[in-house]
């Protein structure tokens, strides 16, 4: 059997350079390409070592990874930033052993590929609904790689950026051992993913159907941090005046009238339901614009004093709120508290989220200003399936309503916003996106953005927007790349452990004679 590629002490300093590559591919920094080469270094570091020492080493990696990327966390708190990075940790070091397992495999750098393929999906899942933030693809927007998102969606990209680290180790372990066809066949297949990526067009299988004017408004919070929405009913103004000033524009003849107006998530956290005054504003600003304006709201869910919901709303001039989505995919810890009484006794802090956000079961289908939008709110753009969920009830375009304030300053907004740049190559759909403090910012079908209001800014936009209807391969195919792609990687520890027990097998007779 094959040794490991190196010792055991180069191998941690493998995988902490593998770690360093796996953060520095996001922003603050942004180079996505490293994520391939963390892949790559990791893969030797832990090359069919033991078990072991592929999950320590992976382990480590994730650690190295995790710890500053979420580090926007701490905000929330210390503990649950430790907590988050060390749950995070933990799939990435359990993928370490099916690493160290199936390198022993011919065609092992597909079956690596595949491995991080199911450790995103497992971690973006379980526990809670799962976290998925830091997934490779969503580092891959701005590289050649990205374009593999409307063939293969998220889990594609992912697979294909493993798999441009794994197959450069396997061409270069080839020719070393003096397995020239190999070594090419392994050196062909690198160049091939990045052509493929170079030459793939963006929007395959959709259709424009025109273009409409959107307006975003980011109107700011008047604090940063946990406080950031203490001042409820100031926010609710802040928006509120952004956009009578843009309606005033409009009037002038100096901006184009927006089909609609977004508000991002949180721009009323007073109820318009029950609170006449924070309504009676909502209205002022719809009819001064002209046009329904989609807000975020908390709203009280009747009948049931300990839930509420986070909600978009269309309000329209003339009739007022109308149709209506619940957010799907509520943020354990942040909007809702699992087995709440255990940890509010070891965390008493849990006790400053008194309510919990319930999730909504409908997709964010909303037709506004004769628009079928796919809305989505906050963290939900990291969801495949609620993503999913939209392009095939036929949305035209795609709106993200966010709000950002609690972690302003941070990279957070600026990773966030990589994640919907990602979902507009995936789906072809423009991208608009809504934050209440940054970032705000209208994102084409190609994943460029064309516009956008950077962290402190406060004010709107108003860009014309493409129309899509039709679906990517990607959008066609779903979820089945993933499952498929996991599925594999199942499969590949499983043969792998069966070929380790029957060698163990074969040796056991062997010892028992020279006993």
């Amino acid at each position: 059997m094959r040794a490991p590629l190196v010792s055991a002490r180069v191998g941690m300093l493998f995988a902490i350079a593998a770690g360093a590559c796996f953060y520095l591919a996001f922003p603050p920094i942004a180079i996505g390409l490293l994520a391939p080469a963390g892949v790559l270094l990791l893969t030797i570091s832990i090359y069919r070592s033991s078990l072991r020492r592929g999950f320590s080493l992976a382990f480590l990696t994730g650690l190295i990874f995790f710890l500053p990327l979420l580090s926007w966390m701490a905000t929330p708190g210390f503990d649950a930033w430790v907590l988050l990075t060390l749950l995070c940790t933990l799939w990435v070091g359990l993928m370490g052993i099916g690493i160290s397992i199936v390198t022993r495999l011919p065609g092992w750098p597909i079956w690596v590929a595949c491995l991080w393929v199911l450790q995103e999906a497992l971690r973006g899942r379980v526990p809670w609904g799962g976290f998925a933030w830091g997934d490779l693809a969503f580092a891959q927007a701005g590289t050649v790689l990205g374009k593999y998102a409307s063939l293969m969606g998220r889990p594609g990209v992912t697979f294909i950026a493993a798999l441009l680290g794994t197959t450069l180790l396997a061409a270069v372990v080839a020719f070393k051992s003096r397995k020239r066809i190999g070594g090419v066949l392994w050196a062909a297949t690198f160049l091939l993913i990045l052509i493929v990526g170079w030459v793939t067009p963006i929007g395959q299988g959709t259709t424009s159907t025109g273009s409409v004017a959107v307006a975003v408004v980011q109107g700011g919070t008047p604090q940063l941090g946990l406080s950031s929405m203490d001042v409820r009913r100031e926010v609710l103004g802040n928006h509120v005046a952004q956009t009578l000033l843009l309606a005033r524009k409009v009037q002038m003849g100096e901006i184009a009238q927006p089909a609609f107006v977004l508000w991002p998530e949180n721009s009323t956290d007073i109820d318009p339901f029950l609170d006449q005054a924070a309504a009676a504003e909502i209205n002022k600003a719809a009819v001064a614009i002209n046009a329904p304006i989609l807000i975020g709201a908390v709203v009280n869910v009747p009948g049931n004093p300990m839930g509420i919901w986070n909600m978009g709303v269309v309000w329209n001039p003339v009739t007022g709120p109308g149709a209506r989505y619940i957010k799907n995919h509520p943020v354990p810890f942040g909007e809702y508290v699992p087995l709440r009484k255990e940890l509010t006794a070891i965390l008493g802090r849990f006790d400053q989220i008194p309510r919990d956000f319930l999730a909504g079961e409908q997709p964010g289908l909303l037709s506004i200003g004769g628009v079928l939008v796919g809305d989505l709110i906050c963290f939900e753009v990291a969801d495949d399936e609620v993503v999913n969920s939209l392009v095939a009830g036929g949305a035209e375009l795609i709106t993200v309503q966010t709000n950002n304030a609690t972690f302003g300053g941070s990279a957070q907004p600026e990773q966030q916003l990589e994640i919907e740049r990602l979902r507009a190559i995936e789906t072809g759909r423009t991208v608009v996106v809504a934050a209440t403090t940054g970032v705000s910012a209208f994102i084409s079908p190609s994943g460029e953005v064309r516009a956008a209001m950077q962290q402190g800014e406060v004010g709107s936009l108003v860009v014309p927007v493409a129309l899509t209807e039709g679906r990517t391969l990607s959008g066609r195919m779903g979820a089945a790349p993933e499952f498929l792609l996991s599925i594999f990687g199942g499969l590949a520890i499983l043969v792998g452990v069966i070929m380790s027990i029957r060698r163990r097998s074969r040796r056991t007779p062997e010892h028992m004679v020279g006993a």
